[in-house]
């Protein structure tokens, strides 16, 4: 009887003790904080940390490695300073074109279309309007207006300054440059670059050719 008592009672124990257990929160925890991490601040000050130290900060006036300052303000007057001043430092050549024609399909293509008519997916879905073609009549497509909007953006598009890099934003900006063209029915920039080099080189011959013969 005493044998039955106590084996009633053993499992009468096992089946609140089970009923209490909850697997995905065990009973003890020897290491709490690989459970529940504690989200410290970069800069903040703790107790736990020695001296209450933190993270240093970067040195006044100080900007990261490779950041490239960019000197026009965001404003209708640093675009218009940006049209007029900035030029496209890569050279027009086939690979920066493929380049940024990857990029503008992956960033730019979704609103602005393939083609740069501005009849993107989104424009096409109507979840943005009024996205204006490259080559609308009074438009002042330049590159480096075309890259100061990627740098702060402009209207309902943002910035693209996080997503591309420098060299990123000038390729896109000469592949733009190369839609317009289609667009308008005109060469390609390769072609036009290569008409403006022999023309430049015609022009440098003529000069030595004169000046030899004002030498004679």
């Amino acid at each position: 009887m005493k044998s039955l008592f106590k084996i009633t009672l053993v499992l009468a124990s096992s089946a609140v003790l089970v009923s209490c257990f909850d697997s995905s929160k065990p009973n003890f925890q020897f290491f709490p904080d690989m459970y529940e991490p504690v989200g410290y601040e970069t800069y903040g000050a703790y107790e736990i940390f020695p001296n209450e130290q933190s993270a240093m900060k970067p040195a006044e006036n100080s900007v990261p490695r490779g950041f490239q300052p960019y000197d026009y303000e965001d404003s209708t007057e640093g675009l218009l300073k940006a049209k007029a001043e900035l030029k496209n430092p890569l050279e027009v050549n086939e690979k920066n074109l493929a380049a940024g024609s990857q990029l503008y399909t992956f960033y730019c293509a979704v609103c602005h279309g393939d083609k740069g008519d501005g009849q993107g997916i989104l424009v096409k879905r109507e979840k943005f309007l009024g996205i204006p073609s490259y080559a609308d009549a009074g438009r002042n497509i330049v590159p480096g207006g075309i890259y100061h909007v990627q740098y702060y953006g402009l209207n309902a598009m943002g910035s693209f300054t996080s997503q591309t890099t420098e060299k990123e934003r000038w390729q896109i900006a000469m592949h733009v440059m190369d839609l317009k063209a289609a667009l308008l029915g005109e060469p390609g920039i390769l072609e036009t670059t290569a008409k403006d080099l022999s023309a430049e080189t015609v022009e440098d011959t003529n000069e030595i050719t004169d000046a030899n013969t004002a030498g004679l």
